[in-house]
């Protein structure tokens, strides 16, 4: 049996992935800056961006490299080069020296930027942040190792915003508003917002690791997406027993709240819950199609929707104080 080889898998959806792979006794290893908290005895401590140690770790038979540099408030913006593009190099450069023929990459929707609605795998690449821009050069070092290797097999993975039980990400942060009863809903709500839940992205990796077809770029979504109002309302009724979203502000006047929440920050050097970033990104449509089904035969175990009442359940209803926490963007 192939073992896999887990980059990055001490983080939220590695840690998910990982055990995946136990349950259906599948061997793996971990390799990551930090140890993992479930599968201690699996993991190695290892920087891709260290050559020689990534070299010195590697031992299987097919790669998941799901490593990244990806929060938003990097404070050292070169973290993003030397770990997403001249990492992933260093992950070819091993692949190739020890015959590993196939790879699996997680990548990302931000590589289109601020796409069109129902931006497929074939959308234009507009990427409007290092993180985006890095991971599009990720491909490309990927591409050349796929092209130098005839026997090579790559999958490109690019998920849209993922969220589950123990991330600390946007989704979290926003679920956590509506349950504090300190939410206000910003502009019409009528715009769509693509996700992944953390359990079918596993699963959906490890369907990857198997496809051996020479080379696959797809975007991972669970559908049907929610438009904000539809979301909003089942976490209000959920968590709080109400119906609707509440209070509605315009988006011109949340707008202007989050540019005086900057000049806070700005002043005060304290992150307050709401920006001007966070008030775009909210009100803004991201909505992305994808072929996992149509390419790669695949169709995800859980419902979006279930996957948010599992989340909700998990981190508010009945919260286990002893999970793994995992912060990301």
């Amino acid at each position: 049996m192939e073992k896999l080889v887990v980059i990055g898998g001490s983080g939220f959806i590695g840690t998910r992935l990982c055990q995946r792979l136990s349950d259906h006794q599948i061997p793996f290893e971990i390799l990551d800056l930090k140890p993992s908290r479930r599968f201690p005895d699996k993991s190695r401590i290892t920087d891709i961006r260290d050559l020689a140690q990534l070299r010195a770790a590697v031992s299987g038979d097919v790669i998941i490299h799901l490593a990244a540099v990806h929060r938003d408030d990097v404070t050292n913006p070169d973290d993003y080069q030397t770990t997403n593009v001249d990492g992933t190099a260093n992950v070819c450069t091993v692949a190739a020296e020890k015959g590993i023929n196939r790879i699996v990459f997680t990548s990302s929707v931000a590589v289109y930027g601020f796409a069109p609605l129902g931006t497929d795998e074939s959308g234009a690449i507009a990427p409007f942040n290092a993180y985006g821009r890095t991971k599009y050069e990720a491909e490309g070092k990927l591409e050349a190792w796929l092209s130098a290797n005839a026997q090579a097999s790559l999958m490109i993975v690019r998920p849209t915003v993922v969220f589950g039980e123990g991330n600390r990400g946007n989704v979290f942060n926003l679920l956590n508003q509506i349950a504090s009863g300190r939410f206000l809903m910003i502009g019409n709500g009528r715009n769509r917002k693509s996700m992944a839940y953390v359990e079918n992205i596993a699963a959906f990796l490890h369907h990857a690791s198997g496809i051996p077809t020479r080379r696959v770029v797809v975007n991972y979504v669970d559908g049907p997406d929610f438009d904000m109002n539809s979301l909003v309302s089942l976490v209000r009724q959920k968590l709080r027993g109400k119906y609707g979203t509440g209070m509605r502000l315009p988006y011109w006047l949340g707008l202007a709240l989050g540019y005086v929440a900057d000049l806070v920050t700005r002043v005060t050097d304290k992150k307050l819950p709401v920006s001007s970033i966070r008030v775009k990104k909210f009100c803004s449509d991201s909505a992305f199609l994808s072929a996992k089904e149509s390419i790669c035969g695949f169709k995800a175990p859980i419902s979006l929707q279930d996957g948010v009442l599992r989340t909700l359940e998990a981190e508010f209803i009945s919260p286990d104080l002893g999970r793994e926490i995992f912060f990301t963007e």
